[in-house]
């Protein structure tokens, strides 16, 4: 589930938010590419942070968000966009199902 693409009940500032980011990276890779400054965005269901843990650490209510995610898990750390090998990645939106990525590359 992509709260910056689905409408979720009682999720309007949240789903709006994630959005909005979508679109600012988008703009922001075609306006920082020329000075070869890259600009992603990553948008997991839930990363198991300390906060992550503490909103879904109960199986009753993780259990059925995983059914919905192919691998059947949470995401841990991210840090592949960090590293020199993405060096060609910009605008690049993952939206995360852990096995489904949707890229837009960008030829800036």
């Amino acid at each position: 589930m992509k709260a910056s693409q689905a409408a979720l009940a009682n999720h309007t500032v949240y789903c709006g938010t994630k959005g909005a980011l979508d679109s600012i990276t988008k703009v922001m890779a075609l306006e920082f590419g020329p000075h070869n400054i890259r600009v992603n965005c990553v948008n997991p269901t839930v990363v198991m942070t300390n906060m992550g843990r503490i909103g879904w650490s109960d199986p009753a209510k993780a259990d059925p968000m995983k059914s919905k995610i192919p691998l059947g898990r949470f995401a841990g750390k991210i840090i592949f966009l960090f590293l020199k090998k993405a060096t060609t990645f910009s605008q690049i939106l993952l939206l995360q199902k852990l096995t489904k990525l949707s890229i837009q590359s960008c030829s800036c």
